[in-house]
């Protein structure tokens, strides 16, 4: 037995079980996390995602984590103080800088502000993901997160596809639009909310159309190969996973191209699709 997730899936998927409405507790969690790190596929795992809002709940266990910045940027300072303090080694931050149709533009400044007080040198490759609404000021927000990592900050843009309205889930062309100006502008991305699974699918009992994890994957691997917003938009489209499959084959060797990852509650859930796909062997030989 031995791992066999290929490049292509590397930490594509985050451990998001403490994630409200979360069912477990953190002592919990983290049992279970290393049971997964300490499986055939723990090379599609990514970081378990830890609440910020955990500080002054259950005692925090010694572990490496994401820390999601349910808090006011302006408070997150003295909370990641506090979770290190605890043992929490933090490997990235994940942190809303505005609802949707707010300005984005003055919590990216905070962001920013908190990133440049960690300093580069202490940061140790602390990693920051600002969480952007895709409305009003998107472009401009990115042109920021772009100055940003110019000026050395390891920074990049996180957006949710999902939630408890319609307006929330972008359709294949606004999302391609997306990916691709975070290609012209080199930005890796994260995303949230909405990808249940891995081929586009409408949810029978919301009537929610969501974004499959697949579909996100083969088209960043077609923006980042050149692919125009059209060509993009229709893998995101495909609801069958035969137009999906080929091209994350033909790519699974290489690394993922732009798309960071996203967070499932459930991470056993994304692998049971990659094996029946094909995709990830099970692993064995």
């Amino acid at each position: 037995m031995s791992t066999m997730v290929p490049p292509l899936y590397a930490g594509l998927v985050d451990d998001a079980s403490l994630l409200p409405p979360s069912p477990i507790g953190l002592t919990d969690a983290v049992a279970k996390y290393h049971e997964h790190t300490a499986s055939w596929y723990a090379d599609l795992l990514g970081s378990l995602l830890v609440p910020a809002s955990t500080v002054g709940g259950e005692p925090v266990p010694r572990l490496t984590a994401g820390l999601i910045g349910d808090v006011p940027v302006a408070a997150l300072p003295v909370t990641v103080e506090k979770l290190r303090a605890a043992g929490l080694v933090i490997e990235h931050i994940e942190a809303a800088v505005a609802r949707r149709g707010e300005d984005p533009q003055p919590g990216l400044e905070a962001l920013r502000s908190f990133a440049e007080a960690q300093g580069r040198a202490a940061q140790g490759g602390l990693r920051l993901f600002a969480e952007i609404p895709l409305s009003w000021g998107l472009l401009a927000a990115l042109d920021s997160v772009a100055e940003a990592r110019a000026a050395g900050l390891a920074i990049a843009p996180k957006f949710r596809v999902g939630g408890l309205a319609a307006e929330l889930f972008p359709t294949p062309v606004e999302l391609a639009a997306v990916i691709c100006a975070c290609r012209d502008r080199q930005l890796p991305f994260k995303l949230a909310a909405g990808l249940r699974h891995a081929t586009r699918h409408t949810d029978p009992e919301t009537g929610f159309t969501h974004h499959g994890f697949l579909n996100v994957l083969v088209a960043t691997v077609m923006a980042a190969g050149g692919g125009e917003v059209a060509e993009v938009a229709e893998a995101l489209a495909a609801t069958h996973p035969v137009p999906l499959v080929e091209p994350a084959r033909a790519h699974r060797d290489g690394p993922r191209p732009l798309f960071v990852g996203f967070g499932a509650a459930n991470v056993v859930e994304p692998l049971t699709e990659l094996v029946r796909l094909g995709l990830i062997n099970g692993g064995y030989e």
